[in-house]
């Protein structure tokens, strides 16, 4: 009943917002008096922040049709290289340009779309060529093509690197550290010719033991059987994917919002002043953000349960315990695919230490092909995101990737 409830309220406010949005174009209509003194400009600017906030929003585009190489301007398009019933591998390719490092780019699958990585793709277009995991709403996948778990992310990953072909370097943001490096494990012991060159993690979980942070004390203080009981539900009857247990998006954004709450009101008192004063530009950035941040999407609940279970609960990663398809994943099989961590100083998903730990796990990989970064400042998003990781993190990132570029 949990979705069919959010869905009820969904269009409810949807309707809602319709009628916000229409009463505060009328009273800025330029042929409306109310438009220019008394509580008029105050009333249009509530109503539509109500608007925007209430409005249903779907799967955001990138965007991205151009960009810089060499101090030209190039278009980039946008090409499916390979699709499964769960996510599909994007290529951004770059009309006439030929060569530089293939990089895949790994969304996190924890409720929002690929696009919340559109910031970091636009950075790396100039210097490499970029793919990017985009996956897919899982109520909109139908039950017949089956699930998806913690190891079919790793097949995945494996699948894409093999689509893209040998010589690629991996970027994992956040969540997908954990099945990326497990990928890479499982790679250098097979001595898969696809594996990457280079695995950068981004702010992810690896061992959540180092400086756990509200979202890791949540998930060991109550037990696995709370999590299924609790946000775990069904699809409704009108989407595809009717049936499919999953772990809805708006849980996901829920729990976010909650955790930095003060932060958003006055993110949106913030909006609402601006558009009072008639600064559409400073208003519009905010919504431009929440357009985004508040477009989300479910995961399957097999997939979310396991990455609660192993990375969260039992640390099978770092405690040698992880099982690929019943084989041990063993970070001593990584000898020579370069790894660098990145942590944000502020980081208040992944704490310091987290992501660094896969450095100490590859016990094989030679000093010269580890690297730690700890950008000062920088928050969970700012580490993938934002001016710091436009003029401090990437820089790093490329010189990382030209370095190992074999």
């Amino acid at each position: 009943m949990l979705y069919d409830a959010y869905e009820f309220q969904r269009s409810m406010l949807a309707g809602a917002s319709a009628i916000a949005n229409m009463g505060a174009g009328f009273l800025q209509n330029p042929a409306n008096p109310f438009a220019y003194f008394g509580g008029g400009p105050v009333f249009a600017s509530a109503l539509e922040v109500f608007a925007h906030a209430a409005a249903p929003r779907g799967k955001p585009e990138f965007g991205l049709n151009e960009t810089i190489v060499d101090g030209r301007r190039v278009a980039v398009l946008e090409e499916i290289v390979l699709r499964r019933p769960f996510g599909q591998l994007k290529h951004f390719v770059r009309e006439g340009v030929e060569g530089g490092p293939k990089l895949l780019i790994v969304a996190p699958m924890s409720g929002h779309y690929a696009t919340l990585l559109r910031g970091t793709v636009e950075r790396l277009l100039p210097s490499t060529d970029v793919y990017i995991t985009d996956w897919r709403d899982a109520k909109l996948v139908p039950m017949s093509d089956g699930g998806f778990d913690f190891d079919d992310y790793v097949d995945y990953v494996i699948a894409f690197l093999e689509a893209i072909g040998p010589g690629a370097h991996m970027l994992a943001v956040c969540q997908p550290s954990v099945p990326c490096y497990a990928a890479a494990c499982v790679m250098s012991a097979a001595k898969h010719p696809c594996r990457p060159r280079t695995l950068t993690m981004m702010g992810g979980p690896v061992d959540t033991r180092e400086a756990p942070t509200a979202v890791n004390t949540l998930a060991t203080q109550r037990p696995h059987a709370w999590f299924e009981q609790n946000v775990i539900a069904t699809v409704p009857l009108t989407y595809p994917g009717a049936g499919r247990k999953v772990y809805p998006g708006f849980l996901q954004l829920a729990g976010f919002m909650t955790m930095n709450l003060g932060n958003h009101m006055m993110s949106h008192w913030e909006m609402f002043k601006h558009l009072v004063q008639g600064d559409d530009e400073s208003a519009e950035a905010t919504k431009e953000f929440y357009d985004e941040y508040r477009a989300v999407c479910d995961m399957t609940a097999e997939f979310y349960l396991q990455t609660v279970d192993l990375v969260f609960q039992r640390h099978a990663l770092p405690k040698g315990e992880m099982l690929h398809r019943g084989v041990p994943v063993d970070p001593k099989a990584i000898t020579d695919v370069a790894l660098l961590a990145i942590e944000g100083e502020r980081d208040d998903i992944s704490g310091l230490g987290q992501t660094k730990a896969a450095l100490t796990l590859a016990a094989n990989l030679p000093a010269d092909k580890k690297q730690y970064l700890m950008a000062e400042g920088a928050g969970h998003y700012g580490i993938f995101n934002g001016s710091k990781w436009r003029t401090r993190i990437a820089p790093v990132v490329e010189q990382w990737i030209a370095a190992h570029n074999g």
